[in-house]
C-alpha cells in the first residue's frame, strides 16, 4: 500500500508544480501582451510617422501659423499645429493689416477671418508735425470697393483663423510646447513637445515649419539671428473718441519719436507711443502716466488729447519691445522658418503680417507640385528657393520700416532734423510723391528699387529747397550732409536685407525650381 501511497502524492507534487509553472506562464505572457499593446496604442495615437499620420508640423499658431495651417490642409496636405496657448491671445500689436496683406488674405481665402470681429476699414494715413497736418490716402483706385487696410483686435482676428483652420478636417490643432527640433543625420524628423497635461511626447513628418514668433527658442538652429531692440511701445486704448481723419492711421511725428493711433474697433483707438533704447520708466511708481501726461499729451492732436489723458488715468499702461532681425536661414533639411520667428522689422509701418501671409502665398505655391514630401534632396531645393523668392517683397517693406522709423526720430543733428522736414513736406506734396511711398508702404507696391529712388527723391528734395533763393557754404554743406544722413541710415539695411537677394534675385541659382515630379495635387 505504500508504494501507491508515494505514487499519488508525486503525481499531486507534479500536477501541482506543472500548475503553477503554467500559471507563471501565462501570467508573464499575458503582461508582456499588455505591454506590447500599450505601447503600440501610444505609438499610433502620439508618433506620427511621415506617409501614414501627417505631412507638416507647424510650431505655433498665431497669424503666421494658423494662416499656413488653414492654406496647406486647404490644399490636402496632413498638418499638425502645436501651440503654446490656444486661448485667445490679448497683444498690443498685431492689429493693422495694411492693404497688400489684406490682398494675399484674400488670395488665400481668408478674408472672411476679419468679418464679425468690429473690424475698421482702413484708407490711409493723416502725418502730423509741429501743429500742420497731411492726410495720405492708399491708392486703391484700381482695386474692388473692398479692398482697404483692416484694423481689429489682434486676439480676435487670430481666434478666427484658428478656427477656421480646426475646421479642415485634415488639420490637428493641439496644445503643447515645442521643446526641441528631433534630428537625425542633419535633417529635421520632426518635435519633442509637452502636452498640456505635461507629457513629454515626439511628432514625426516630412517637414517641420517653426512659426513660434518673436520670442522663438527654436530659431537658433536654422537662422542666425541677430535681433535689435530700438524701442519700446507703450500702449493705451482710447475709448468713445473720434480721430480727426475717420478710417485712417494717424502717426504724431513727436519729440523724441513717432506716436501712432488706430481704430481698433468701432468705439476703441489704439494708441502705441514710441520711446526709443531699452529703458522705460516705471509702470508701477507711476512714472510712465507722469511721463505721458505731461512730455507726450501735449504733443496729441487737440481732438484726442483728452480721451488720451483719460486713457492713461485708467491705468491699463502696456509695453512691448520692438524688435528687428533680417531674415538669415541656415538651409536645413526638413524644416523652415517663417513669421516674426525668421525676420522682424519695426512695427512702426505695421508691415509685419503682410510679409507673414505673403510668404505663405509663396510657399503654398512652392510646395504645390511636390506630392512627396519625404524627398529631402528635392524639398531642400524648395526650400532654398522660398528664401530667394520672398526677398523681394519682405526687404522691401523691411528696409522701409527701418527707414522710415530713424527718419521720423528727432534729432539734435541739423542734418537728420532736415531730413526728417523734407520727409513730411516731401509726401504733403501729393501726387506721385505721396502716392509712390504709400504705395509701398502699405504693400500694393513692394519694389526695392522704387523705394530707394523714393528715399533718395526726398534727401534731394531737402537739399534743393536749402539751396533756394541762394546758395551758401553753410547750406552747401549742410545739404552734403544730408546726402551723407540719407545714406547712413538706409545703406546699412539694404546690406543686412542682401543687396543682391533683394535687387538682383534672378542671378541666384535657388529662383526658380523645375517640378521634381508631375504637378499634381497633393492627395488628401
Amino acid at each position: 500500500m505504500a508504494a501507491p501511497s508515494i505514487v499519488v502524492d508525486h503525481l499531486i507534487l507534479t500536477t501541482f508544480l506543472a500548475s503553477l509553472f503554467a500559471f507563471l506562464l501565462l501570467y508573464i505572457l499575458r503582461r508582456r501582451s499588455n505591454e506590447n499593446l500599450n505601447r503600440s496604442k501610444i505609438d499610433q495615437t502620439l508618433t506620427v510617422k511621415s506617409g501614414n499620420g501627417v505631412d507638416i508640423i507647424i510650431v505655433g499658431a498665431g497669424v503666421a501659423g494658423a494662416a499656413l495651417a488653414h492654406t496647406l490642409g486647404k490644399e490636402g496636405r496632413r498638418v499638425h499645429v502645436i501651440e503654446r496657448d490656444l486661448t485667445e491671445p490679448d497683444r498690443i500689436v498685431g492689429e493693422l493689416l495694411q492693404p497688400g496683406g489684406y490682398l494675399k488674405l484674400i488670395e488665400l481665402g481668408l478674408e472672411d477671418c476679419v468679418k464679425d470681429i468690429d473690424a475698421q476699414r482702413v484708407l490711409g494715413y493723416a502725418l502730423f508735425k509741429d501743429g500742420k497736418h497731411t492726410k495720405l490716402s492708399y491708392p486703391l483706385e484700381q482695386f474692388d470697393s473692398d479692398v482697404a487696410g483692416r484694423s481689429f483686435h489682434n486676439g480676435r482676428f487670430v481666434q478666427r483663423m484658428r478656427e477656421k483652420a480646426s475646421s479642415l478636417p485634415n488639420v490637428r490643432m493641439e496644445q503643447g510646447t515645442v521643446t526641441s527640433l528631433v534630428e537625425e543625420n542633419g535633417v529635421i524628423k520632426g518635435v519633442q513637445y509637452k502636452t498640456k497635461e505635461g507629457q513629454e511626447l515626439k511628432s514625426f513628418a516630412p517637414l517641420t515649419i517653426v512659426c513660434d514668433g518673436c520670442f522663438s527658442n527654436l530659431r537658433r538652429s536654422l537662422c542666425k539671428p541677430k535681433v535689435e531692440v530700438p524701442s519700446n511701445f507703450v500702449g493705451l486704448v482710447l475709448e468713445n473718441c473720434e480721430l480727426p481723419f475717420p478710417n485712417h492711421g494717424h502717426v504724431v511725428l513727436g519729440d523724441p519719436s513717432p506716436i501712432l493711433f488706430y481704430p481698433i474697433s468701432s468705439s476703441e483707438v489704439r494708441c502705441l507711443v514710441d520711446i526709443p533704447g531699452s529703458k522705460l520708466p516705471s509702470v508701477a511708481s507711476g512714472e510712465m502716466a507722469n511721463h505721458l501726461k505731461t512730455t507726450v499729451a501735449p504733443q496729441v492732436p487737440p481732438q484726442i488729447r483728452d480721451a488720451f489723458i483719460s486713457a492713461v488715468e485708467k491705468g491699463n499702461i502696456r509695453t512691448m519691445p520692438n524688435r528687428s532681425m533680417p531674415a538669415d536661414p541656415i538651409p536645413t533639411p526638413g524644416a523652415l522658418l517663417l513669421g516674426d520667428a525668421f525676420n522682424m522689422r519695426h512695427p512702426l509701418t505695421g508691415g509685419g503680417m503682410t510679409v507673414a501671409l505673403s510668404d505663405i502665398v509663396i510657399l503654398r505655391d512652392l510646395l504645390n507640385p511636390l506630392v512627396d514630401l519625404t524627398n529631402k534632396e528635392s524639398l531642400s531645393k524648395y526650400i532654398e528657393s522660398f528664401y530667394t523668392l520672398r526677398k523681394p517683397v519682405a526687404s522691401t517693406i523691411n528696409t522701409l520700416a527701418g527707414a522710415l522709423y530713424k527718419v521720423f526720430l528727432a534729432s539734435p543733428d541739423d542734418a537728420r532734423s532736415e531730413m526728417r522736414r523734407a520727409c513730411f513736406d516731401y509726401l504733403s506734396l501729393g501726387g506721385v510723391c505721396s502716392s509712390g511711398p504709400v504705395a509701398l508702404l502699405s504693400g500694393l507696391n513692394p519694389r526695392p528699387m522704387s523705394l530707394v529712388l523714393h528715399f533718395f527723391a526726398v534727401a534731394i528734395f531737402g537739399v534743393g529747397r536749402l539751396l533756394v533763393p541762394l546758395p551758401s557754404v553753410k547750406r552747401l554743406w549742410l545739404g552734403a550732409r544730408l546726402i551723407s544722413s540719407a545714406s547712413g541710415i538706409i545703406l546699412p539695411i539694404i546690406k543686412a536685407e542682401g543687396v543682391r537677394q533683394m535687387f538682383f534675385p534672378r542671378t541666384i541659382p535657388a529662383i526658380y525650381r523645375a517640378p521634381p515630379t508631375p504637378s499634381s495635387s497633393p492627395q488628401s
